[in-house]
Parts: C-alpha cells; structure tokens; sequence
C-alpha cells in the first residue's frame, strides 16, 4: 500500500459544515488545465457556493473558483468552469442512487494536494434545517464551555 507523503488543504468549504449534514465523504481526482494548478499552488481558491453534479455517468464540480494565475497569458483559464472529477465507476454509481433516491447533494469540503496531485473531497449531504443549524451551535457552544471549566 502507498504511503500518502505529503497532505497539504489548499481550500476548506467552511459553510459546507454548517449547512449540511455530512453523511459520508469520497476522494476524487479533478481534471485542471497548467494554469488552475499553479493558482491552486499559491492558494487562490474558493468552494463556496459550489457543488458537484452527476451528468451522464461522469461527476462534475460546479462553480468552483479558482483565481486566474497572475503571471498566465491569453491561455489562462475560467476561474468557474465546471470541471471533471475524476472517481471509479462502482462509486459513481453508488453517488448516483443516492443522490436521486433520497434527496441528498454532493458538496466539495475541501481541495488538497495528496502526492503531488489535487484531490476533492467530497461530501454526501443533507441539508439542515433551520432549528438543527442553532441545536449545532448550541452543542458547539457548551462543548467550550465545559472545555474552559476542565482547564481551570
């Protein structure tokens, strides 16, 4: 089994969290043109508001922005094109009953290098409503509490 060498978050999606429930997470590959990767190099990324979507057996990130590189020419790229991910078929095919049968959404949580290359994860969510978002932060809040009173 290889060893993951180096795994280094180039963009968390913050808001995903807050949003959604997270049911379970995949890793994806994604397919950048010269420019995206060396934008993505030098941090200039953002998922929020973004989404993936399963169209005719293939996945796609959906407006995702990453910046134009600064030192790009006239090739440069679209800073939110949709982009291929790159996952196997059984798990695309698993994505796809999920998503139509029950309702649920493909949501990116974070870009990351792992080895060299940029990786997606990918979280099979649910949307929360508004009382589960306060019960959240609610917990979020007591939790800190009880962390501070531990301390001292």
């Amino acid at each position: 089994m290889a060893e993951v060498k180096d795994q280094k978050n180039i963009t968390l999606n913050r808001k995903a969290r807050h949003e959604y429930t997270i049911l379970q997470t995949f890793e994806a590959g994604i397919v950048l043109q010269g420019t995206e990767v060396k934008s993505l190099r030098a941090g200039k990324a953002n998922l929020v508001d973004s989404y993936a979507s399963i169209e005719r057996g293939e996945v796609w990130l959906i407006s995702a922005h990453i910046s134009e590189y600064t030192q790009g020419n006239i090739n440069n790229h679209e800073p939110t094109r949709s982009r291929k991910l790159l996952l196997n078929r059984n798990e695309i095919r698993k994505l796809t009953s999920k998503v139509n049968e029950k309702g649920l959404t493909l949501i990116p949580l974070r870009l990351y290098f792992k080895n060299g290359k940029v990786k997606v994860e990918l979280g099979l969510a649910q949307g929360k409503k508004v009382y589960d978002k306060r019960e959240t932060i609610a917990k979020r809040d007591f939790d800190r509490e009880q962390q501070r009173r531990i301390k001292y």
